[in-house]
């Protein structure tokens, strides 16, 4: 498409990607006895319908989900032995019958989704949810439906994974990432009871399955006593009519259901055939045959208004550049033939920056580095192949695992990347790379300010570093930190030089912004703006700015100054773009957006890009 203009200086270029992701993929048939594939789309507005594909002509159909998806989408789900098909998220918990093609029931429950979701020997749906291990039960046979709320009790985000229900009525989930445990709930009383004691707890998730004899067995935790009493052993946890027992040597027989994760796919039709792949990307789908040993492929279509961008940044082509997530896609627009290039990407890229002639990323899972080259011809990251391009230089999980910064550093050849840790942990770490010498160093949060992770990094003079920290442990983690700080950091020793909690009650130091003369301007929980003096260490100017501004623009790797080429500094809010007086330090809205902006940001070619949820928007700076 050409670029549209909104009007005020702003203009719409296009979306990162017109693709949707499946977050469950089942084949089964519908009333008319042909066979269909179920998919739950997924764009940035979260899980907005169920996609119906006749398996055999491609002819499609969305049903738009019954409920405000809110950024949320499914978890887990679930295709009952009735031919009903269950979700739950964003509070909602969502029955489709395949075989009357429509949503027959819709409840809303306690916050906020299903994590696992299993049907027991009377044919009763239950769920699991996140954040605080809720039950949700459902009896499809009389539309009964029982909301039991949260039943386990932790100061952290808790990840209820796995869910089975035994013979006998009781049900079990396995939860984790901070600390293990494994929860049996009695559904006649409503309450969960824990089967781990304090001391067998260790970081992990257990899981649960059921067993074709009636039972459910529990895999524990590695790390418990248990294991470590029996190496090597087969052992199990049985767990049946609420109660946990050892026993070793189990071979599982585990029941079937089609059921699973947010990215399960169930490929066996009814009448035999295999749904081999069902592509959103290049919208075909594949059927085969086992009896004739014949596939056939058909396309389709549906509706995606495009996943999330993480970020934008100036290529060395001269290029705006980013990533979307979910699904996982490079972009690159060259605003002066109007044009888009578009490929899958390696993973997620949460964060990017130019430094000379090589664009760096960092991503999502793992913590990895990529560099890229696009003065060569495009080669798919295989971390393996020394020749691809972009290049993969090392992953940082679990100390450093999900990127929010990656600071290209004016000596021309430091990239330093920070960010939070692995699942269930606490403090992230950095890491610090040498792009002549090809390789890093990797710092644990030990070695920074412990149990924090930094959010924001600024090169002061003197080859000192200054951080900002936040609170926010690893997903699923622990909040240990009472308090954000900024800190220095000598690059050369790798040695904090100071640390403090400037700003009193702050989470997270959301973006910083150094000039020449060494002053830093930065934001607190996106709502504070200050000025800091990193000679005398100490905050000189402080403004709340969210009853003029609203918050600021955000995303995994926020960029919410943007320098322009003559040195006028932007700050990119929801609502509009803000430019600071370096003399007064007050902040002037001088566009006001048509849209939301979600994420930065950078300049090329006298505008301003940045990103709103799925679209490349820019506005024409003054002059």
């Amino acid at each position: 498409m050409a670029t549209e203009h909104l009007g005020n200086g702003f203009s719409f270029h296009g979306l990162g990607t017109r693709i949707s992701f499946p977050r469950g993929t089942v084949a089964t048939v519908d009333g008319n006895g042909r066979n269909v594939v179920l998919v739950w789309l997924f764009d940035y507005r979260g899980g907005y319908a169920l996609l119906v594909i006749d398996a055999e002509t491609g002819k499609s159909e969305e049903f738009p989900v019954p409920f405000p998806p809110g950024d949320d989408c499914p978890y887990a789900s679930i295709l009952s032995s009735r031919n009903r098909f269950y979700t739950l998220f964003n509070g909602y918990f969502v029955e489709f019958d395949v075989v009357r093609r429509e949503y027959t029931f819709c409840h809303e429950t306690a916050p906020r989704m299903a994590m696992g979701m299993t049907e027991d020997d009377e044919g009763l749906i239950w769920s699991s949810t996140y954040p605080q291990s809720g039950v949700v039960c459902y009896d499809p046979a009389t539309g009964d439906f029982t909301d039991y709320g949260h039943v386990y009790d932790q100061n952290w985000r808790q990840y209820p994974t796995t869910l089975a229900a035994d013979d006998k009525g009781w049900l079990y989930f396995g939860i984790g990432t901070t600390l293990s445990q494994i929860i049996a709930f009695d559904r006649e009383s409503g309450t969960g009871t824990p089967l781990l004691a304090e001391a067998e707890r260790v970081k992990g998730s257990p899981s649960v399955f059921r067993d074709k004899n009636g039972k459910v067995y529990a895999i524990p935790p590695d790390g418990t006593p248990w294991a470590a009493e029996h190496p090597g052993e087969d052992g199990w946890f049985e767990l049946y009519e609420g109660r946990r027992k050892a026993v070793s040597g189990h071979v599982l027989d585990e029941k079937p259901y089609t059921a699973g994760k947010a990215f399960h796919f169930h490929a066996d039709f009814p009448d035999g055939k295999k749904l081999e792949r069902c592509d959103l990307a290049e919208r075909e789908l594949e059927v085969s045959d086992p009896v004739t040993g014949v596939s056939h492929t058909v396309s389709f279509e549906y509706s995606s208004e495009g996943a999330h961008i993480m970020g934008v940044a100036r290529a060395p082509d001269d290029t705006i550049c980013g990533g979307t997530f979910f699904p996982r896609r490079f972009f690159s627009y060259n605003p002066g033939a109007d044009s888009w290039i578009r490929r899958e990407s390696y993973a997620q890229w949460n964060t990017v920056v130019t430094q000379g002639d090589r664009f760096f990323v960092g991503g999502y899972g793992s913590g990895f580095l990529l560099e890229w080259d696009p003065s060569r011809a495009w080669v798919a990251t295989d971390k393996d192949d020394s020749e691809s391009n972009p290049l993969w230089h090392r992953i940082c999980t679990p100390i450093l695992h999900r990127p929010h910064k990656l600071l290209a550093h004016p000596d021309g050849k430091t990239v330093v990347m920070a960010g939070t840790p692995g699942y269930g942990s606490t403090g992230g770490g950095l890491l610090i790379w040498d792009k002549e010498s090809g390789s890093g160093d990797l710092l644990e949060h030990t070695a920074i300010l412990p149990e924090h992770s930094t959010m924001s990094l600024v090169a002061l003079p003197g080859g000192r570093l200054l951080g900002g920290t936040t609170t926010e442990a690893g997903t699923g983690g622990e909040r240990k930190a009472e308090e954000a700080e900024l800190y220095i950091m000598d690059l050369e020793t790798r040695a904090i030089e100071w640390r403090e909690a400037v700003l009193p009650g702050g989470q997270s130091y959301t973006d910083l912004c150094v000039r020449k003369e060494g002053c830093v301007y930065g934001f607190v929980d996106r709502v504070r703006f200050f000025v800091f003096d990193p000679d005398e260490r100490r905050v000189v100017y402080e403004e709340e700015t969210e009853r003029t501004f609203g918050p600021t623009a955000f995303q995994q790797g926020p960029r919410v100054f943007v320098v322009s080429p003559n040195g006028e500094i932007y700050v990119l809010f929801e609502r509009g773009i803000g430019r600071l007086d370096e003399d007064s330090f007050e902040i002037d809205l001088v566009a006001e957006s048509p849209v939301e902006i979600s994420n930065g940001g950078d300049v090329l070619e006298g505008r301003l890009f940045f990103a709103s949820t799925s679209g490349l928007y820019s506005w024409a700076l003054p002059g």
